[in-house]
């Protein structure tokens, strides 16, 4: 049985300490993560930070060939054993990419040349291609900023694949539920997130009670409306939070008609009705037509 891996805060910040003076660094300038036995999305923090300190075991023994996959594969790494500060060796993230992860692990990753920042939208191409119809960059990028998670957030995501992706990168300390209903869907899902290397994200096949109540509790839902689903969801959902604030994203006026009343009936109050509409022109000036999608916010008031 593996050995259960736990860095105190006291150790944590040895390594921290022995870290910044060996880089000659401030340590306000590196961002700690630890990953044992946690949900995290690695990917995303090195992404966005210039210079990672992972605390790490065997809870994601690939973590090194999913960053060489990602591209990181030439960034500066120290890699050290123990609970204690002791000698790093230097090398590259590809010259170790073939080793498992086992035991008490260090891992420093620097690369100067990251953008400390998040930017929503990326291009479709990036995702896999299967039988997923993704929404538009421009509208994820808003639906994104709507969302206004954290670092630390839970959320549950319902056939949004896509959206589910960057959600995890955002709240790369926190956890995404994705829930696919289709198979096909569903497939597609698990291959960005192996893709992605979205550790954090856990994938249902059904929005349930019994599949929700083994995982965190989500503070926010976004849901792609189904006509036949959607009513069973909001009372799913807020049997698992009471509180759970919901997005419902639909292209379908019948839904959009129905969807205040439906709220209403369960005691969720519709805060927000939105239309996002994207226009542009491709290369040779021809009008590109996309959807105009609606997003319907519906919170619980406090009594």
């Amino acid at each position: 049985m593996a050995e259960k891996v736990q860095f105190t805060n006291s150790q944590m910040l040895k390594w921290m300490e022995y870290v910044a003076d060996m880089q000659g660094v401030s340590a306000e300038k590196i961002k700690m993560l630890n990953t044992c036995s946690k949900r995290r999305n690695v990917l995303a923090t090195i992404a966005t930070h210039k210079r990672v300190l992972i605390f790490a075991d065997s809870t994601y023994p690939n973590m090194l060939y999913k960053c060489w996959e990602a591209g990181y594969g030439d960034y500066e790494m120290y890699f050290g054993k123990g609970y204690e500060p002791s000698e790093m060796k230097h090398c590259k993230v590809s010259d170790m990419m073939d080793g498992n992860l086992e035991g008490p692990t260090v891992i420093y990753i620097v690369n100067e040349n990251t953008r400390e920042s998040m930017i929503f939208g990326m291009k479709n191409d990036n995702f896999s291609s299967g039988m997923v119809k993704y929404v538009g960059h421009e509208i994820r990028a808003v639906i994104m900023n709507k969302l206004e998670m954290d670092v630390r957030d839970t959320v549950l995501l319902a056939n949004a694949e896509s959206i589910a992706v960057e959600a995890s990168m955002v709240a790369y300390e926190g956890v995404v539920i994705a829930a696919e209903r289709d198979a096909g869907s569903l497939r597609t899902m698990e291959e960005n997130a192996s893709k992605f290397g979205t550790h954090n994200i856990e994938i249902i096949p059904e929005i349930t009670v019994e599949a929700l109540e083994k995982l965190p509790t989500p503070r926010l839902a976004f849901i792609v409306a189904q006509k036949s689903t959607i009513e069973n969801d909001i009372v799913t959902l807020l049997k698992v939070n009471p509180k759970i604030k919901i997005i419902i994203y639909t292209l379908e006026l019948d839904i959009l008609a129905d969807i205040k009343y439906l709220m209403k009936k369960h005691g969720v109050d519709v805060t927000e009705v939105m239309q996002i509409a994207v226009s542009k022109v491709d290369k040779n000036g021809v009008f590109v037509a996309q959807p105009a999608p609606w997003m319907i916010t519906g919170e619980v008031k406090e009594k």
